[in-house]
């Protein structure tokens, strides 16, 4: 069972405080607390929580159905989705991962199997080599800090994943997650793209259909 989300009331401006939930601002230094206080709980989801990527990758049949899938390589304390794509490739799905050529420009994408030799793109990520193929993904997992229940996403800040989103509008777009990184309603601005879903050790949960605002 999933935990219940966290609150987010204490990183709340105060400038907002009359204002409705989904209206209510957050923020550069709101974001900059936030960040600090979920990379502490994931890495204390990771040690407490050992098993995790392991049983998201037995919930692979409740993803989207995609031919060619986006994984990432896991910095840190980001959930592996290494198990998922060994899973993904023993169902026939084409494999690839995220390669940042400059740092103000969407991400491109390089076929991929594990074990393929890598090399550390502009970002500084583990990424295929330059001869890999070139394809477009239709469903992409991308790691996080925190989301919600409406398909917010809490990333690093670097707007990575959010310029490649836009650009690859038909594409399932996927967290991939612990648990217990679950929030409340997290506020969006006009450059974030929503997730269409989230899979966690305890399955795949589709978003929410956000209010209007």
């Amino acid at each position: 069972m999933a935990p219940p989300p966290l609150p987010l009331e204490r990183y709340r401006s105060a400038r907002g405080a009359s204002l409705p939930e989904r209206d209510w601002p957050m923020t550069p230094a709101d974001k900059v607390a936030l960040r600090a206080e979920m990379r502490r709980l994931r890495r204390d989801l990771g040690r407490t929580t050992g098993n995790a990527a392991i049983l998201a990758a037995s919930h692979v049949d409740q993803l989207p159905d995609a031919k060619v899938v986006a994984a990432y390589r896991a910095m840190g304390s980001e959930l592996d989705p290494q198990p998922l794509a060994i899973a993904l490739a023993a169902k026939g799905r084409t494999l690839c991962l995220p390669v940042v050529i400059d740092a103000d420009t969407p991400m491109i994408f390089r076929r991929w199997s594990p074990g393929d030799p890598l090399e550390v793109d502009a970002a500084g990520c583990p990424a295929p080599l330059p001869l890999a193929e070139g394809v477009q993904p239709d469903l992409v997992l991308t790691p996080l800090l925190a989301f919600d229940d409406f398909g917010g996403r809490l990333g690093q800040g670097g707007g990575h994943y959010d310029r490649t989103f836009a650009v690859l509008a038909q594409a399932a777009r996927i967290g991939l997650a612990f648990a217990g990184q679950r929030v409340e309603r997290l506020p969006m601005e006009s450059h974030d793209v929503r997730l269409h879903g989230v899979l966690t050790e305890v399955g795949y949960t589709p978003a929410r259909k956000a209010d209007p605002a």
